[in-house]
């Protein structure tokens, strides 16, 4: 049977889609005898097997991208083996096309995203696999997250490894909420404030502190009080409301926001970082 002739323009397309290298989309298209649909399947699982290959490999670097619409902030990670890839454009872009779908269909979980479709044959799971044959590393769909509030910003910072979302309580102006965002990614708080700190964390530092307390060779009557005392400091440290305000450490960033605002406040807040 006569080989399929290829031509190049079916070539440039096939990549156009997927992504994958010249000789790649020819050698699938030439395997596909022309048939455009069959090689994408090709591409499709020449991606699986590659994926399945370097399934144990460490994807610690990756792409964080921050983004709102609506009323709602979307965190979108998208995780490779090496910054190289990282800082590719289509990579990013990858991502972002990934967190417009899940706007797009007003999604919050990362399961139902990485279900949905990408396009009219494969899914945002089958997308990322397929890259992984593409790109020649390991791809990992690892973080969606998502708030809403009365006004929500995204701070993506310089070289998008660290990403904060804020939700406020009211309508302020961009430069209110970019300083509290980037609070959050400076400050990495714990939670917003001390009564939203979860049990496990209060135990947490309780004990750290009795432990070191005793090391010290503190009176032992004497160690809870004192504990309570470090554990007070650690909430101002290390709630968003009560952490001290980066611009200006005299005042608390509850402070600089009823200094805004009478009544406003920070509602949620989501921080990731790539380390």
């Amino acid at each position: 049977m006569a080989t399929a002739q290829i031509s190049a323009a079916e070539v440039f397309k096939l990549r156009k889609q997927t992504g994958a290298g010249m000789m790649d989309c020819k050698k699938a298209l030439a395997e596909a005898d022309g048939d455009f649909d069959t090689a994408i399947d090709i591409l499709r699982k020449q991606g699986q097997k590659l994926a399945n290959k370097r399934a144990d490999r460490d994807a610690s670097e990756g792409y964080a991208y921050g983004i709102t619409s609506n009323g709602k902030g979307y965190i979108t990670v998208l995780n490779c083996e090496t910054d190289f890839v990282s800082k590719n454009e289509s990579f990013s872009a990858l991502t972002q096309k990934f967190a417009q779908i899940g706007i797009d269909n007003n999604l919050t979980k990362l399961e139902d995203l990485l279900a949905a479709k990408f396009d009219d044959k494969i899914t945002v799971a089958d997308k990322v696999i397929e890259q992984t044959g593409v790109i020649g590393e390991k791809l990992e769909l690892s973080t969606y997250q998502v708030i809403e509030g009365e006004m929500v910003y995204a701070y993506n910072h310089p070289g998008n490894q660290i990403v904060a979302l804020v939700a406020l309580n009211k309508e302020v102006s961009e430069e209110v909420a970019k300083n509290v965002a980037m609070q959050i990614a400076a400050m990495n708080p714990v939670s917003l404030s001390k009564e939203d700190c979860s049990s496990e964390i209060i135990e947490k530092e309780l004990e750290i502190a009795k432990d070191l307390l005793r090391q010290e060779g503190k009176p032992e009557e004497m160690i809870d009080k004192i504990a309570v005392g470090k554990l007070n400091k650690f909430f101002k440290d290390n709630t968003l409301l009560n952490q001290d305000f980066i611009k200006d450490n005299k005042k608390s960033v509850q402070d600089y926001l009823t200094e805004q605002e009478k009544g406003l406040t920070v509602t949620a807040f989501k921080r990731f970082s790539m380390s």
